[in-house]
């Protein structure tokens, strides 16, 4: 059964999200939606003089595009409820480049040689919040939309539930608990997800030893360790996360009879998580 986080192509998402802005905003321009989608294309595959393409295989470009596809989507689902306060197309794009650029902190330098972007997995928020705050004014971001763009970017960082400061703006903190909720979803109903747990304990592995963390303090030990205590990381932290810090959006998703397709997804991939576990 196929996970709504899958993704055709990078091209497919564009037009996707571009029909989407001009369903939802018909008479607004949406020239920074195909901007933004240009100058993330540029970035994650190495045509910018400044950064290198993505050579990430678990936080790559794909997983960019999986977070943007879901973040529409539940922009959408909160347009489509009418609730106030009512959302418009600035914000629409502040949280499309919120979530484009939420992992742009993987990319090095051109003259990094180092490894891989993984190395940068515990300060890659950081890094992201700097490339975006660079790279927007380009496109005609005001101070004030790239402020709120880095408090979204800001809100998918590992920060411990409840630590997270709350936007004074209610439609500022929607667009950061939608492109955090995406982030985690996207990823963990993909398809893919379970076959693709080793690539991210690659990534983790990198990040320590490129730390010098000791062996007894690192977060998971193994993809053995990773494999089992997925279902937990689900239970004990994403999930209240979801649904207290991230307000529950994901409602937004829901389909007409109530069920979350998404959220049925990362049952569908934690049940053979563990069964891979179980039979490892």
């Amino acid at each position: 059964m196929s996970s709504p986080s899958d993704i055709p192509s990078a091209d497919a998402v564009a037009e996707a999200t571009a029909k989407t802005f001009a369903r939802l905003f018909p008479r607004a321009d949406g020239k920074t939606v195909r901007q933004l989608f240009a100058d993330i294309d540029d970035l994650f595959n190495g045509r910018r003089p400044d950064y290198q393409a993505c050579d990430l295989k678990y936080h790559d470009y794909r997983h960019t595009l999986k977070v943007t596809h879901c973040f529409v989507a539940i922009f959408a689902g909160r347009h489509a409820a009418d609730e106030s306060p009512a959302l418009n197309a600035g914000h629409f794009e502040i949280g499309l480049a919120a979530a484009l650029y939420h992992d742009s902190g993987y990319l090095k330098t051109r003259g990094d040689s180092a490894g891989t972007g993984a190395k940068y997995t515990y300060c890659h928020v950081l890094r992201s919040c700097a490339l975006a705050a660079s790279h927007l004014p380009r496109l005609n971001f005001t101070i004030e939309e790239i402020d709120a763009v880095l408090g979204a970017i800001r809100r998918t960082g590992p920060l411990p539930l409840g630590s997270i400061a709350r936007s004074a703006n209610a439609s500022e903190e929607f667009i950061s608990c939608a492109v955090a909720s995406a982030d985690y979803l996207a990823q963990m109903s993909a398809s893919d997800y379970p076959d693709e747990l080793e690539l991210l304990h690659a990534e983790f592995s990198e990040s320590d030893e490129f730390l010098a963390v000791p062996a007894a303090r690192r977060m998971f030990k193994s993809l053995a360790d990773l494999r089992a205590r997925t279902g937990k990381f689900w239970t004990k932290i994403v999930r209240p996360k979801l649904e207290t810090d991230f307000k529950a959006v994901h409602r937004y998703l829901e389909a007409a009879d109530g069920s979350n397709p998404w959220l049925a997804a990362i049952e569908r991939n934690l049940a053979l998580i563990a069964e891979r576990s179980r039979a490892a």
